[in-house]
C-alpha cells in the first residue's frame, strides 16, 4: 500500500466514524425537540479544552466525549482520536479529531498533499458537495485549509484541516441549515478558537 492510498484510507475511516457518529446524535436531537419541553433549555457553557497530550487548544461548549480507534497499517498502528461536543436543544456538533502519521511518512508527504486527500476524502465518505475551499494557516504557521459542504441530507459542515509536525487535525461544526442561522456566531467562535500547541 502507498503512502497517498495510506492516509486516504485513514482519512477515509476517521471521517466515516465520526460523522456516522454525529449524524446519529443529530437524528436524536431532531427527534427530541419534537417533544413538548418544559424547562428553559440550558445554555452551553464554553470553555478552553485541551487535550490530554496538551497539543491543541479549542472552546468547546462543555466537555466534550472523547472516542478512539486504532487502525492497523503495514507501518504500524495508527491512532484517531475524536473529541465531540453537542450542546443541549442544538442541532449542531463540534468536533476536533486528529491522527498522527509514522515519523517516515510525515517527513516525506507535503502538507498540500496531506490536505488535498483530506478533502476529497471528507467528500467521498460523507457524500458531500463541497460548497467553499480556501488555504488557510494556522495562528503559529502551519498549513490549513478551510471548506464547507452539504451532504444529501442536508447537513452541512463546516471543516478546518491543519497539517501540523506530523498530525492531521480537522476542526468541524456540523449542523442543519436552519440552526446555522441561529448559531453563526457560535461557529465562528469555535473555529477561530483552534490553537495547535507545538512540541516542546
Amino acid at each position: 500500500m502507498t503512502n497517498r492510498s495510506l492516509l486516504s484510507l485513514l482519512t477515509a475511516t476517521f471521517l466515516l466514524s465520526a460523522f456516522a457518529a454525529v449524524e446519529a446524535s443529530l437524528s436524536t436531537a431532531s427527534l427530541s425537540q419534537t417533544r413538548p419541553v418544559a424547562a428553559q433549555p440550558v445554555k452551553s457553557q464554553w470553555k478552553v479544552f485541551t487535550p490530554p497530550d496538551g497539543r491543541f487548544t479549542v472552546l468547546m461548549p462543555g466537555i466534550p466525549r472523547i472516542e478512539s480507534q486504532t487502525q492497523r497499517t503495514h507501518m504500524g498502528e495508527i491512532q484517531l482520536q475524536v473529541f465531540l461536543a453537542q450542546p443541549p436543544n442544538q442541532e449542531v456538533a463540534y468536533l476536533v479529531a486528529y491522527n498522527d502519521f509514522p515519523d517516515n511518512y510525515g517527513q516525506m508527504a507535503s502538507a498540500q498533499e496531506v490536505l488535498d486527500d483530506a478533502q476529497q476524502m471528507a467528500l467521498k465518505t460523507t457524500q458531500s458537495n463541497l460548497t467553499a475551499s480556501k488555504d488557510i494557516r494556522s495562528s503559529n504557521g502551519h498549513p490549513g485549509r478551510e471548506i464547507e459542504y452539504v451532504n444529501s441530507g442536508g447537513k452541512i459542515t463546516r471543516n478546518r484541516m491543519y497539517f501540523a509536525e506530523g498530525r492531521l487535525y480537522q476542526v468541524m461544526v456540523i449542523t442543519t441549515k436552519k440552526q446555522q442561522k441561529t448559531i453563526s456566531g457560535s461557529i465562528t467562535g469555535y473555529l477561530n478558537s483552534f490553537q495547535v500547541v507545538l512540541k516542546k
